[in-house]
């Protein structure tokens, strides 16, 4: 059986050959890597595991901190930044569980945008064809698991960092309930919507991942039957502007899942929908609690260059006055509430990840207006589930030529449940 320090040096040769050109990492730990999976290795040996994650190899997100270095989240800004005193949260239970941590991956500036270009790393090409976008703005955690450079990497997701990604590069994305995994060491984007959360091959791992990241212990996810299951399917806006293929995949998955005997049923949340973008119409959330965490070099202008996709939302967020803020937040819980009490006669609703395949890079970078739009349309369905407080899962639909996901959701803190039903639905669909 071959070891995991093999494993390992075979990536790390990848890696090497391409180093001229590496746009998916930002940073790799070769050493430290190199010294967890021989550990990993003693342990197999003596027949000892920590658990599920023992000996796996893991690449996190570039706003994860990483004692001793600085967390740069994807900028030039914080290259010069203090250097973490201690690892995140979720760096250290992964350690302890005995995961490889092989390196840092590349991400959108900030975690704003959900293209996953890069001005000042590189834009990593996705992992079916690199001319293509990666989504983001988890965009190196999409294509290091799409091309195999990772067992499992973490992501951040406030609006569909995680669950964009994964569909556009056809692997699994799992966003938590916002409050299960702690947010401590990772470089903030919007406290209020933050969830962390991994991208990996199979439901499984998402959800070894996730338990060990919650601080909980991992357990084989119970098989559920998808007889007598409840999915609604929430037609309306979330459908509009579907690409032809992302659409008839979904119906055939749609049919695949009602014939082993679960119960579809249409959902309408579109009035629900259209209340929060009136809520957010001067300024979302995102942008409104990013421009706090940026509000010192706002102020004073940026001494390097930051990308105008990032700059400009975060600026004209800084403009709004408090009452505005709190508003949006007290409006959010009431629609929270009533979202909650609408998905009570559903166990998950079914939607595509996102209504659009992966596009070329130079069509987004050569026309503004279509970048705009793209970036519309891949944010669209996701970012329901923060702004409602809800868990997600993206699976790769099958049979594309291009990938595309399908998105499960389900109420918050059903995050088990929904991994049971995603685990399953994943067999189903030969995944």
């Amino acid at each position: 059986m071959q070891s995991i320090r093999d494993r390992l040096e075979i990536i790390l040769s990848r890696l090497a050959n391409r180093a001229a050109d590496e746009k998916v990492f930002t940073k790799l730990y070769i050493e430290a890597a190199r010294a967890a999976a021989d550990a990993s290795d003693a342990r197999g040996r003596a027949g000892v595991t920590l658990g599920p994650l023992d000996g796996v190899i893991v690449s996190i997100k570039d706003l994860f901190d990483v004692a001793g270095e600085p967390t740069t989240a994807g900028s030039l800004m914080r290259k010069t930044a203090t250097p973490a005193a201690r690892d995140a949260a979720i760096v250290s239970r992964l350690r302890q569980a005995g995961a490889v941590l092989i390196g840092k991956t590349n991400m959108t500036e900030f975690a704003f945008t959900a293209i996953g270009d890069n001005m000042h790393y590189g834009t990593p090409g996705n992992a079916v064809d690199a001319s293509l976008i990666p989504g983001g703005s988890s965009s190196g955690a999409g294509v290091s698991i799409g091309e195999g450079t990772s067992d499992i990497s973490i992501g951040s997701d406030t609006g569909g960092s995680i669950r964009i990604p994964a569909a556009l590069n056809g692997v699994v994305g799992f966003k938590p309930t916002a409050r299960r995994v702690p947010l401590t060491g990772a470089f903030p984007l919007s406290g209020t919507l933050d969830s962390i959360g991994p991208l990996a091959r199979t439901v499984a791992q998402c959800a070894a991942t996730d338990a060990v990241m919650a601080g909980e212990v991992p357990t084989e996810l119970a098989a559920i039957s998808l007889a007598g299951l409840r999915v609604g399917v929430p037609r309306g806006v979330l459908f509009g502007d579907t690409e032809g293929e992302v659409a008839g995949a979904f119906e055939h998955c749609l049919g695949k899942i009602e014939k082993a005997g679960a119960r579809m049923a249409d959902l309408v949340i579109d009035d629900l929908i259209a209340e929060f973008r009136t809520a957010t119409k001067r300024g979302s959330i995102a942008a409104m609690e990013g421009a706090e965490v940026h509000a010192d070099w706002l102020a004073k202008g940026a001494s390097v260059p930051v990308d105008p996709h990032v700059s400009g939302p975060l600026s004209r967020a800084a403009m709004l006055p408090a009452p505005v803020y709190i508003r949006v937040l007290r409006r959010r819980s009431a629609l929270i509430a009533a979202m909650d009490e609408r998905l009570a006669s559903v166990d998950v609703l079914a939607l595509p990840t996102t209504p659009v395949m992966a596009l070329t890079i130079v069509s987004m970078a050569e026309d503004a207006e279509l970048r705009d739009r793209v970036e519309g349309l891949l944010l669209r369905n996701t970012q329901v589930a923060n702004q409602f407080d809800l868990c997600a899962i993206s699976l790769p639909m099958p049979d594309m030529a291009l990938p595309a996901g399908l998105m499960l959701v389900a109420r918050n803190g059903r995050d088990r449940h929904l991994l049971r039903i995603a685990a399953e639905t994943e067999r189903l669909l030969g995944g």
